[in-house]
Order: C-alpha cells, then sequence, then structure tokens
C-alpha cells in the first residue's frame, strides 16, 4: 500500500478526521538509522503523528518541531515536518531492546519512559513560534499526543498510532487523529466511543489492507463520511547541506574553529536525521572562520 494522508468530516461536518499510512516512511527512517524493531515502533510512531500534524500547517514555509523525551533507555526522539508533509526524526538510542510488555508487544512505554515531556513547536512565520509542552502520561506515545492536545490546545482529541515490525522490517505503519468540532453532539462523541474501540487497533487495519476511508467509517462509525482532501504523500526525507553544516560550524564560534583547524586541519559533520557526513579540508574551515570574525 502506497503512503498517503486524508482528510475527512464525519457527522455532517461535525468531526474532523485524518488518517494516514506511513509505511514506507518508517520502513526509510528504520534502514537510516539501523532501529531495533523497538526504536523502530517508538520513533515510526513519532514520525507518523509529525505528517498527520504537518499537513494541518498553512504556509509552505511553517515547520513543526516535536520532542519527545522520557526517562527510559530510548533517550530523546525529534522529528521535524513541514506542511507538504515531508518529514525526518533523530533518536537518542536506535538500538534500544526490551523484554516484551505484559501483553505480548514491545514495550514502547518502558523504552520511551512514563516521565518526562512532550514538546511542540510551530514555526508559522510569526514573531515568535507557537511552544507547547505537555508531561508525559503513558510513554506509549499516542496517549501522550492526546494528553497534549487536550492540555496545550484545548482539543479533546482521539489519537491512535500504530507500527507493526516483522523480521523483514515494517509491515505496516500509520495512524489518525480524530477531532470533533465545536457544534459536535454528545451523540456524536458516544458513537465516536463505541466506533473507536470496535474498530480495534490502527496497525491490524493497515495490514488487513483497509483503505483509509473504511478506516475513516470504521472508527467514526459513520457511512457517510465525506473526503475533503487527499493525495497527499508523506515523505522521510531530509534536506541537510553542506552549507547548512558550514552554517553550523559557524555558530560554535572563532576559538573552537581555530582550535579545529589548528588541531586536526579538517573537520567532519554527520546528520543526525539522514546519517550523511560533510567533510570540510582546511581551507574551507579558514573560510567559515572568515565568516565568523565578521558576525
Amino acid at each position: 500500500m502506497q503512503d498517503e494522508i486524508k482528510r475527512f468530516l464525519a457527522y455532517d461536518g461535525r468531526v474532523s478526521v485524518i488518517c494516514a499510512v506511513t509505511t514506507n516512511l518508517v520502513e526509510k527512517a528504520r534502514n537510516t538509522h539501523d532501529l531495533s524493531p523497538l526504536a523502530t515502533a517508538a520513533m515510526g510512531r513519532v514520525l507518523t503523528m509529525g505528517a498527520i500534524m504537518g499537513i494541518e500547517l498553512k504556509g509552505s514555509k511553517d515547520k513543526l518541531t516535536i520532542q519527545l523525551k522520557g526517562n527510559g533507555p530510548i533517550g530523546t526522539i525529534i522529528v521535524t515536518a513541514n506542511s507538504f508533509p515531508k518529514v525526518k526524526g533523530a533518536i537518542g538510542n536506535p538500538q534500544v531492546d526490551l523484554p516484551l510488555n505484559e501483553d505480548g508487544k514491545l514495550d514502547v512505554g518502558g523504552a520511551i519512559g512514563r516521565e518526562g515531556y512532550l514538546n511542540i513547536v510551530k514555526d508559522m512565520g510569526l514573531k515568535e513560534p507557537y511552544v507547547g509542552i505537555s508531561p508525559l502520561v503513558s510513554g506509549e506515545i499516542a496517549e501522550d499526543f492526546a494528553e497534549y492536545f487536550s492540555k496545550s490546545e484545548q482539543k479533546n482529541s482521539a489519537v491512535a498510532l500504530g507500527v507493526l515490525v516483522d523480521k523483514n522490517g515494517v509491515r505496516s505503519a500509520g495512524g489518525y487523529l480524530i477531532t470533533p468540532m465545536p457544534d459536535a453532539t454528545e451523540d456524536d462523541i458516544y458513537n465516536l466511543e463505541q466506533s473507536i474501540f470496535k474498530a480495534g487497533a490502527i496497525s491490524k487495519m493497515l495490514d488487513k489492507d483497509l483503505s483509509l476511508e473504511e478506516i475513516a467509517k470504521n472508527i467514526t462509525g459513520d457511512e457517510n463520511i465525506q473526503v475533503i482532501e487527499e493525495n497527499r504523500t508523506p515523505l522521510y526525507e531530509c534536506d541537510c547541506s553542506k552549507e547548512h553544516m558550514a552554517e553550523a560550524l559557524v555558530t560554535i564560534g572563532k576559538e573552537e574553529l581555530t582550535n579545529i583547524i589548528e588541531e586536526d586541519g579538517e573537520a567532519e559533520l554527520v546528520c543526525h536525521f539522514c546519517n550523511k557526513r560533510y567533510h570540510f579540508n582546511q581551507r574551507e574551515l579558514f573560510e567559515i572562520l572568515e565568516e565568523a570574525e565578521r558576525k
């Protein structure tokens, strides 16, 4: 199944639904970072949410940054996204491994940790970016995002994120975000709760090759669901460049740059999002030092 994101309206426009398939995106992240199955499940969930939140950005230059930091062994997960949506991510411990949890599943909550925070920054071209933060409630990620929407954006949303991993890699990945509008009725909310419970896990629905329309109908209980946006393909893509890396070297300061030139005569920087390496020879470092001195 091709990766895609679709927006829907349910219950005559009283409920917003965004559904995503991100199997190929998460598989690319797994290969890029050489992720363990547990790290794949954790990072894949955050990447999926980044793609879902990315399509809600309005401008082509708007940018979203998600930082998930718990007290578990996986460390910090950082994901950025734009409105296309193109997403990329970095992870503290890509090889994290723990015993299966009591349900016999990958212990994402144990890897993330139950204490920590979810930090969201939306840079939308205004004077100051929007910054929202909320404490982790479980480390299972979907619940933590639901808590963030409730506390920081005052939206009571239903969030599901899932990644199925087997010996060959990512078998299925995706998620959904359901947000009742202000005019949603108590009956709408009740029907949503019942339908979500009955539908089951998002990863299993995707593994059965259900279309996003079928998933949207299952999770809302509305057979007359309306498609309002489609043909959006989320991609794992890094926008790093040697120019960006040179700008990063400028920020370390003249003294540190001088030390690198005198002691090593060269430098190599590695992008945390795609692991691409950038080499700077002595001449290039001198040019960067001159740039730092002008600032």
